[in-house]
């Protein structure tokens, strides 16, 4: 792409970190444009249920999955379409997966809340809160006792620090030195309450209790959320055992699409402070342009190709067949 400007490349500049971060860029765009359209289908009355959106929180999944190998895993929540997207998949089979389309990444049986693709090493979304900290530690255990160098992350919201089975988990994970990492997005709200309503004392200081690796980071920086990862990761894949990433980020929409009016727990202030002065676009963008490595221009150029191509995944999905009814009880373990 072209630049702003004509600034040398530094040490610290060098082209391929400049297409890191181009990458990045469009990696977290792309997941801002799919839920838009995702809250599109859902008022068109396109797609049954409900669906989380991820916006405002995308610098948290594109940060640390661009730490991880495509065969490294990741575990997802009931809002995982960021996660999804960022681990590698297609936005076209994820929208036909909503719609319940045969050529969703579940043959339309998932729904928002459980896509997976084991291609991208995704074990699931999961519409249980925490219900997926046991899966992720258990593909830790698989990669470990297998002898292979993968690693596993679970993201979980701020919300899952109320369930037990987290605890059980990491008090395993620490004592057999699992390379799994326990990724907290903390977007300050538990559905309707904020979090300092329900959770005593520090959120880091429930990993370090077990004496396990426990950091935290501005959710909204994604190269930020990077570093930590990739350091993490490497101790996690190199025998260092597991580790506690605690990132602060925020919701922009509500707990899900149908939460309209939320005034009632947070006010339009708040919401607008995190859209202008934190958003992890914004943050990115003004970095690009402010080092010469983009201009507007350029990354407008991205802003539109990446709407064609999620217009595009709407409307193949949109037309996609639905599974045969002779499906309904396959694939189907419990």
């Amino acid at each position: 792409m072209t630049t702003a400007t004509s600034k040398p490349e530094t040490s610290h500049g060098t082209s391929m970190e400049k297409e890191k971060w181009l990458h990045a860029y469009r990696q977290m765009v792309s997941i801002r444009l799919f839920e838009e359209q995702v809250n599109e289908v859902y008022t068109r009355a396109l797609m049954p249920g409900l669906a989380h959106l991820y916006s405002g929180e995308e610098a948290v999944a594109v940060g640390i999955c661009e730490a991880l190998r495509i065969d490294d895993y990741i575990t997802s929540t009931h809002r995982g379409h960021g996660h999804c997207l960022a681990k590698g998949a297609s936005p076209d089979r994820m929208f036909a997966e909503l719609l319940g389309k045969e050529a969703g990444y579940c043959r339309g049986k998932g729904g928002s809340m459980h896509i997976a693709d084991p291609a991208t090493g995704n074990l699931g979304a999961n519409a249980i809160v925490g219900g997926s900290v046991g899966i992720a530690t258990g593909a830790a255990f698989s990669a470990k006792t297998l002898g292979t160098d993968r690693v596993a992350v679970c993201f979980f919201g701020e919300g899952a620090l109320g369930q037990g089975s987290l605890y059980e988990v990491m008090n395993l994970a620490q004592l057999w030195k699992l390379p799994v990492i326990y990724v907290c997005e903390n977007n300050l709200y538990n559905e309707y309450t904020h979090y300092t309503e329900t959770t005593a004392g520090t959120i880091l200081g429930r990993a370090t209790a077990f004496g396990i690796e426990a950091a935290s980071v501005d959710g909204q920086d994604v190269r930020a959320v990077n570093e930590v990862a990739t350091r993490l990761v490497k101790r996690a894949r190199t025998g260092g055992g597991p580790a506690f990433l605690q990132c602060d980020t925020y919701r922009y929409s509500g707990h899900h699409v149908g939460d309209i009016n939320r005034e009632y727990y947070r006010s339009k202030q708040e919401e607008q402070l995190w859209k202008t002065d934190r958003d992890p676009i914004l943050v990115l963008a003004k970095w690009l342009i402010d080092r010469g490595s983009a201009d507007v221009a350029s990354l407008d150029r991205t802003t539109s190709e990446v709407r064609a191509i999620m217009e595009a995944a709407v409307k193949f999905a949109i037309g996609a067949p639905y599974p045969n009814v002779d499906e309904v009880g396959k694939h189907v373990y419990a």
